[in-house]
């Protein structure tokens, strides 16, 4: 007999979504007030020492700032500091546009450039799309299939094991260690820049490339668009995974096995070799 576990799994994703807005609430909103109060203070004191200066003078100065922000030019620094549409940055740019990473930190401000951006998108998003499902069955070649080793352990557990150790050290271990080098943060911001932008969440709070003070190597940010793209198909192939064997949790858990069905259902396996289902989720 068949139980239907998608109302379960409904009520378990809201709960989840439910938790995480409490967990960030209570962690983020002290330090967000926090925050704000330093800066109120900060203006005010601002305006104690350059009496010249009034309050309404003052915010339509911070408003530039803020516009210019949201332009993609960093307030720090001078007119000297380099270009964001240089060839190496707009191939980054490209790159976060075609794979749905969208830092937010960088947009088109001209007509003709949101335009090209929509169309860019338009065929860009499904080329990159088609691009990762070619890069996850070449990695599916090489691990015969990876479904296989829940239920027949052996060598396939093995390259699993490889798959994902090799994988998580070039993508997710190793990098941390050159951005905190290159972009003077620590390993724990590098790693948060790490997962958030090969999981395509990409809040744009850490981008690489772009602290004015610092001398990047021309192809810096066009060395890291080429290791997103790899990371991503190699991320979204272990998210695939993850997803897989939660659906096989979730049916083991809620379905009785009908017995005689079974049976049959073993000598069909027997009989037909099973395919391969490891796909990169569109």
């Amino acid at each position: 007999q068949q139980i239907s576990w998608t109302p379960l799994l409904v009520l378990g994703y809201l709960f989840y979504l439910l938790l995480g807005a409490m967990v960030f609430q209570l962690l983020e909103k002290q330090a967000e007030t926090h925050f704000r109060d330093q800066f109120q203070l900060e203006k005010i004191k601002f305006l104690q020492n350059y009496t010249c200066l009034d309050r309404q003078a003052l915010e339509q100065f911070v408003q530039v700032l803020m516009e210019a922000w949201e332009k993609g030019v960093n307030p720090e620094g001078n007119s000297t500091n380099p270009s964001n549409w240089d060839f190496s940055n707009s191939f980054f740019f490209a790159g976060t546009v075609v794979t749905t990473i969208g830092y937010g930190n960088l947009s088109p401000s001209t007509v003709a450039g949101q335009i090209f951006c929509v169309f860019y998108a338009l065929f860009g998003v499904p080329l990159n799309l088609a691009f990762l499902n070619q890069l996850g069955k070449g990695l599916n070649a090489h691990l015969i299939t990876l479904e296989r080793w829940v239920q027949k352990p052996g060598r396939a557990q093995v390259q699993l094991a490889i798959f994902l150790t090799a994988g998580t050290l070039l993508f997710l271990v190793f990098p941390p260690l050159v951005f905190s080098y290159v972009e003077g943060w620590s390993y724990g911001e590098g790693f948060y820049f790490t997962f958030i932008t090969l999981s395509t969440i990409g809040f744009g709070d850490y981008v690489v490339g772009t602290n004015p003070n610092k001398h990047y190597i021309p192809v810096y940010r066009s060395l890291t668009a080429i290791w997103i793209v790899f990371g991503l198909a190699w991320l979204a192939l272990v998210f695939n995974v993850g997803a897989d064997l939660m659906e096989k949790f979730l049916q083991l858990k809620w379905h009785k096995p009908d017995l005689s069905l079974a049976e049959g259902a073993t000598t069909k396996l027997e009989d037909e070799p099973e395919q391969p289902r490891i796909h990169i989720p569109s």
